[in-house]
């Protein structure tokens, strides 16, 4: 299942790291079959092998990621920051990221508890990722156990 936002990682010729093997692994062929990449890998030649590969994931180094626009990031990269408010809250480290279609969400492992943060930008409002940190503002209800604004 692909977990990026260039397929051109899946094309003929490209290089990919098997998790837990060696590498790199040279696509030789491609097809895609709802959505995913049904690969032909270099040096996978048998289905014996193919099959104890399954469910490894499929990576790139560093020096190959593609670089990304201002304000993005990769999500590897958001993975444990420190979460906190606006106005100085600290709310816990960010432990996972749901991606959802409409948008992310930032799982935060918080001392209240799982606080889920939809990631948009009137609640994100700073990764700062050289101060490990992500800046927050928390809406109405966003919060486990805090009553909503009554308006």
């Amino acid at each position: 299942m692909p977990q990026t936002d260039f397929p051109e990682r899946f094309e003929v010729g490209a290089e990919l790291w098997i998790e837990h093997e060696g590498g790199p692994f040279k696509v030789e062929r491609v097809r895609w079959q709802k959505g995913q990449p049904v690969l032909k890998l270099s040096a996978v030649d048998d289905r014996d092998h193919a099959e104890s590969l399954r469910g490894r994931y499929l990576r790139v180094p560093g020096s190959h990621l593609a670089e990304l626009e201002e304000g993005e990031f990769y999500l590897f990269q958001l993975m444990g920051l420190e979460v906190v408010t606006d106005g100085g809250r600290q709310l816990g480290r960010l432990k996972d990221v749901l991606q959802t279609g409409a948008n992310d969400v930032y799982v935060v492992d918080s001392p209240a508890g799982e606080l889920l943060l939809p990631a948009i930008a009137d609640v994100i409002r700073d990764v700062d990722l050289t101060a490990g940190r992500i800046t927050v503002h928390l809406l109405p209800g966003l919060m486990p156990g805090e009553a909503e604004e009554v308006r």
